[in-house]
């Protein structure tokens, strides 16, 4: 047993996808919501263990509460903030760790195999918990330059700070005039998903060579990604970085990595777009 907690949950597409891989690997188990009100987190932790549960994914607003619930945090969830993935020992105690970077870096692997993160400039647009983990997974991956916008400059100085490397830290007013000689633009905001207002960005600075990157995936195509698609940008969607993110949590939930098959994808694709 494993599942996913949030509020609200519904929407999420991980039950779909895990339970594709129960299927694919033969286990008799499942993968469920689990809608848990803000405030009973810790409650609907506790309780995993005498349920029987392996583990569970957290989802807004929790990831940032579990921080200080679960019994041990590791240290990339402890340098990004946030827990994305709970793994309940045989003990009953808590582990807390963050894989949306791997999700991010598998999602980028496996959809450019030519990609790499010293190639050249990066933008990183967002700096809430989604810009933390992208610049986590860029300086891991060995990124020469990271160029971090946000509305509010003193979240990517904190960033900045926090993480050290080569991060540079640009105003909003200068987003666009960032663009200039970057290798990949990557959106963290929720600006482009559905409902939300389209990210604010002219793409006339960005050459054609560079790649550009969303982690939404509701929209499939955000309307950055098409603005750069319909320029001859090479383009990745959000949707491999909730894909490649499972695979860890099955190797520490149960002992099995199952594999991204182009199957699953078109299945998640269907569902997104049957929205």
């Amino acid at each position: 047993m494993a599942g996913v907690m949030g509020w609200p949950v519904m929407h999420s597409r991980s039950p779909l996808m895990h339970n594709y891989w129960m299927a694919q690997q033969g286990l008799a188990g499942t993968y469920v919501f689990l809608e848990i009100r803000p405030g009973t987190l810790e409650a609907a932790l506790r309780a995993l263990h005498p349920l029987g549960f392996s583990g569970c994914n957290l989802t807004i607003p929790h990831k940032l509460d579990a921080m200080t619930i679960v019994d041990e945090v590791d240290d990339v969830a402890k340098k990004i903030g946030a827990i994305s993935c709970v793994v309940v020992r045989k003990d009953g105690s808590l582990f807390g760790t963050n894989n949306d970077w791997l999700g991010f870096i598998g999602n980028l692997k496996q959809q450019q195999p030519g990609w790499r993160a010293d190639a050249g400039p990066i933008v990183v647009i967002g700096a809430g918990g989604g810009g933390r983990a992208v610049c986590y997974a860029l300086l891991q991956e060995g990124a020469t330059e990271i160029r971090l916008v946000n509305r509010t400059r003193e979240k990517a100085r904190i960033i900045a700070g926090e993480f050290g490397g080569p991060i540079e830290v640009v105003s909003w007013e200068d987003r666009h005039d960032a663009l200039d000689g970057v290798a990949m633009a990557v959106n963290v905001t929720s600006q482009g998903m559905v409902g939300e207002s389209a990210l604010d960005l002219r793409l006339d600075k960005l050459s054609k060579s560079a790649l550009a990157a969303d982690i939404i995936y509701t929209p499939l195509e955000s309307p950055f990604l098409a603005a750069a698609r319909e320029r001859g940008n090479r383009t990745v969607n959000g949707l491999g970085m909730l894909l490649h993110q499972g695979p860890p949590a099955w190797k520490m939930w149960f002992s099995i990595e199952p594999t991204v098959t182009a199957e699953l994808r078109e299945q998640m694709e269907r569902s997104i777009a049957g929205d």
